[in-house]
C-alpha cells in the first residue's frame, strides 16, 4: 500500500496508461490516414470513435468502482486496452482497426475512471483504510501528467524514425497497458468508502458540477479539434516533414512537464478561477497562431505556447471538479464529459479544416474557448470558497473539513495543508478513580463499622 503523503506511482501509472491515448492522437490519426485506405475525415472519425467509447466507460463506471473493486476493474481495462491496441496494430483490415480501437479507447477509460476515482479519494478524510490513502492527491495528478506527457514525448521523437505503418503508435499503448498490469497488485480490491450513511447520497453541488461538465464538453472538444489536425497542419500547411513535425511535439510536451510543474508551485496563490478563466483565453490565442501558421516558427511557437498552458489549465480543473464531492463522483464525470469533447474532436478539426480551411477553423474554436471561459470562471469563482483546511469546524451550517482532492496547493508553515488527510477522532478511556468506601462513625468520633 501506499506510505503516508507520498506519490502512490500505482496511480500515476494507471493515470498514464488511459491518459497516453488521447496524448498520441494526432500520429494515431495521421498514420491512419496515410497507411490505410481511409481519407482525413474518416481517419478523425476512427480517431473520435476510440476517444468516444473511453468516454463511454467513464460514465458507466463512475459509479461502480467501489463495488466491483479497484483493482478488478483496473485490470480489466488494461486488459481491453492490450486487446485492442494490439490487435488494431497488427492488422490493415479497416473493420478490425476500427474495432480494435473501440476496444482500446474502452480499456482506456476505464483505466483513467479507476484512477480518477482513487486520486480524488486521496484527500478525503481517513476511512477503510487511513493509513494507505494519505497521499497528496494533487502530487498524484501532476505526477501523472507530468509521466504520461514524458511518455508521450518519448514515442514522438522515436516513432518517425521506425517507419511508416499505423500500428507503431498504437503498439505504443498497448505495451504501456501491458506494463503497467504487474503494478495493479497494489490498489485495493474496493475504493475506501464513506460510511453508511452517506452510501447513497446525492451528487452535491449538482448545479455548479453540471455546469462544469457542460463547459468541459466543449473546452476539450475545442482543444483536441486542433490536436487532432495538428498533424496535418504541420505537413501540409507549414510544410513540415513528419521527423520535424515530432520534433516540435515532443518539445511541446517537453513545455507541457513545465507548465504542470509551474502550476504546482504557483498553487492555490491566484485560487483557481484566475487560473482557469485566463489560461482559457490565453489558449484561445495560441489556437488561432496554431492553425494559421505557414513555416516552422509560427508553427512551433503555437504548439509549444498551447502545451504549455493545456495542461495548467486541464491540472487546475481537475482540483476544481474533484473539490465538488470527496468521493470522487464529479471528478469522474466531468472527466468523462471532457472525454466527450475530446472525442468529438477530431472529427470536428477534420470537417472545419475541410470546409474553411485551418486558419478559419482556429478562429472558430478560439472565439468559442472565449465563450466557455465564462462560465468556467463562474464555477471556479462560486466553489472557490467550499474547501476547508483538514481539521476546520463545521461553522453556521458550513462544509465539513478535507473535502477537496487534488487541491492545487496551499501555504506552508503552521497551517495544515489542502487536500491533507483529516486526523481521526479517537475516543480515550479515562479511568474513574476509585472512591474509598464511606465509614460511618458516632458522634465521639469512635468507627461504627
Amino acid at each position: 500500500m501506499f506510505a503516508p503523503r507520498t506519490t502512490p506511482w500505482p496511480l500515476v501509472a494507471l493515470f498514464t496508461a488511459g491518459y497516453l491515448a488521447p496524448y498520441l492522437l494526432p500520429t494515431t490519426v495521421g498514420r491512419l490516414d496515410s497507411d490505410l485506405p481511409l481519407s482525413a475525415t474518416q481517419a478523425g472519425a476512427v480517431g473520435s470513435a476510440l476517444l468516444l467509447s473511453s468516454a463511454a466507460a467513464g460514465f458507466v463506471l463512475a459509479s461502480r468502482v467501489e463495488r466491483i473493486g479497484a483493482r478488478t476493474l483496473a485490470r480489466l481495462g488494461l486488459a481491453l486496452a492490450l486487446l485492442g491496441y494490439g490487435g488494431a496494430a497488427l492488422t490493415t483490415a479497416v473493420p478490425a482497426v476500427v474495432a480494435g480501437a473501440i476496444v482500446g479507447g474502452f480499456g482506456s477509460g476505464t483505466a483513467t475512471t479507476v484512477a480518477a476515482t482513487l486520486i480524488a479519494g486521496l484527500g478525503a478524510p481517513a476511512r477503510a483504510e487511513p493509513r494507505a490513502w494519505r497521499s497528496d492527491p494533487h502530487r498524484a495528478s501532476t505526477a501523472g501528467l507530468l509521466t504520461v506527457s514524458a511518455l508521450a514525448g518519448a514515442v514522438y521523437l522515436t516513432v518517425p524514425h521506425l517507419g511508416p505503418g499505423h500500428g507503431l503508435p498504437l503498439a505504443a499503448i498497448a505495451l504501456t497497458a501491458l506494463a503497467v498490469w504487474p503494478l495493479t497488485g497494489s490498489l485495493p480490491t474496493g475504493t475506501p468508502v464513506a460510511p453508511a450513511r452517506h452510501d447513497k447520497a446525492r451528487l452535491p453541488h449538482a448545479r455548479s458540477g453540471l455546469l462544469l461538465a457542460a463547459a468541459m464538453v466543449c473546452w476539450s472538444l475545442a482543444q483536441n479539434s486542433l490536436w487532432g489536425v495538428s498533424g496535418r497542419i504541420g505537413l501540409e500547411q507549414a510544410h513540415l516533414g513528419e521527423a520535424t513535425v515530432g520534433v516540435v511535439f515532443a518539445v511541446a510536451l517537453g513545455a507541457g512537464l513545465t507548465g504542470v510543474l509551474a502550476a504546482g508551485a504557483l498553487g492555490a496563490r491566484l485560487g483557481r478561477a484566475i487560473p482557469i478563466g485566463g489560461g482559457t483565453v490565453l489558449i484561445a490565442a495560441c489556437i488561432a497562431l496554431s492553425a494559421s501558421a505557414t513555416d516552422l516558427g509560427s508553427f512551433a511557437a503555437g504548439e509549444i505556447a498551447w502545451n504549455t498552458l493545456y495542461p495548467v489549465v486541464l491540472s487546475y480543473l481537475i482540483g476544481l471538479a474533484a473539490s465538488l464531492d470527496p468521493r470522487g463522483r464529479w471528478a469522474v464525470l466531468v472527466g468523462s464529459a471532457s472525454s466527450l469533447g475530446t472525442a468529438a474532436g477530431p472529427l470536428t478539426g477534420s470537417v472545419l479544416s475541410a470546409q474553411a480551411g485551418f486558419p478559419a477553423m482556429g478562429a472558430v474554436l478560439g472565439a468559442g474557448l472565449l465563450v466557455i471561459a465564462l462560465p468556467m470562471t463562474a464555477v471556479a469563482l462560486h466553489t472557490g470558497g467550499r474547501p476547508l483546511l483538514p481539521g476546520a469546524i463545521r461553522r453556521r451550517g458550513g462544509h465539513p473539513a478535507a473535502l477537496v482532492a487534488a487541491a492545487t496547493g496551499t501555504p506552508t508553515g503552521a497551517i495544515p495543508e489542502i487536500g491533507a488527510p483529516e486526523q481521526p477522532v479517537v475516543e480515550i478511556p479515562v479511568e474513574t478513580p476509585a472512591v474509598p468506601a464511606q465509614r460511618a462513625y458516632d458522634k465521639a468520633g469512635s468507627e461504627v463499622f
